[in-house]
């Protein structure tokens, strides 16, 4: 109940992150590379923060640190670009499918036993995904947003798998954090900073801090230190009930409609979930 309780409070906080980002672009608070580059670095400096207060020193280097400092940039910049032009559902579902795609293809790589109900609840999940973000009308999805949201998908799922080996999830998020926000830094230049020239606002700025410091910075840390104990898949699929989540928050929050639509895929996206989680017995077989 304790590894239910702590995975679902991680994808309320990865959800608030699409909340989050979509509410200040759609606003016109900030433009997208702008609240990347201020997610990472108030994220890097919150968990710094709290890493020297627990151990009065930092660890910048350690193991898998480039390849999860370099995952944890491609998610951040290419979610944010993203979402300039990708309609939201769009967007999610390519994110959140790829991100399954990256890991179920990481756990096959690492030989990890999949069991057919696995199999059958990622299935129904995502077909619930489908139903409810899949757009019913006509224009195709431009292909350089929906790039970069791929890119995001492959950062997060590669972010992820990398993260099950970590034995300091706190440390260990704080120093990719650290690594990779020097890097966009450096970055910046090379980046269409100004996609649509919008200027940053206290309001994005805000939104922005509370994205880098609460929902990602300690919602990482949370989701590393929940990630040694879920299988690489159920780790995918749980993340599957993240689109839903962050739909429920564009209904409360960004006054879009509730629709039997959105009720149907919900059932379905969290039987899904229910049928691809493994029992305390399976999952210690698993191991």
């Amino acid at each position: 109940m304790k590894l239910f309780f702590l995975t679902a409070l991680t994808m309320i906080a990865f959800a608030a992150n699409s909340v989050l980002n979509r509410f200040a672009l759609a606003h016109g608070e900030i433009d997208p590379i702008s609240f990347a580059a201020i997610r990472l670095w108030s994220g890097a400096l919150a968990l710094c923060i709290l890493v020297l207060l627990r151990d009065r020193r930092l660890v910048i280097w350690g193991r898998h640190r480039l390849v999860g400092a370099v995952s944890l940039l491609l998610y951040i910049v290419g979610f944010s670009t993203a979402y300039v032009a990708l309609d939201t559902g769009v967007g999610a579902l390519i994110l959140f499918g790829g991100v399954q795609i990256t890991m179920f293809a990481g756990a096959l790589i690492a030989r990890e036993v999949i069991p057919a109900a696995r199999w059958m609840g990622a299935g129904l999940a995502f077909a619930g995904l489908a139903w409810l973000l899949w757009p019913g009308g006509t224009g195709a999805v431009p292909l350089i947003w929906a790039v970069a949201m791929c890119i995001a998908a492959l950062g997060w799922g590669v972010y992820s798998l990398v993260g099950r080996g970590m034995t300091d999830p706190l440390g260990s998020t704080a120093g990719n954090f650290l690594v990779a926000s020097p890097v966009l830094l450096a970055m910046l230049p090379l980046l269409p900073a100004q996609i649509d020239a919008t200027p940053t606002t206290s309001v994005g700025i805000t939104l922005a801090v509370v994205s880098g410091v609460v929902t990602s910075g300690l919602g990482y840390a949370l989701w590393y230190s929940v990630l040694p104990r879920l299988p690489s898949s159920s780790a995918a699929v749980a993340q599957l009930t993240v689109p839903v989540i962050a739909f429920a928050g564009g209904v409360a929050f960004l006054g879009e409609p509730l629709t039997w639509r959105f009720v149907v895929a919900g059932l379905l996206v969290l039987s899904g979930v229910a049928l691809a989680s493994p029992s305390g017995r399976s999952s210690s077989a698993e191991k």
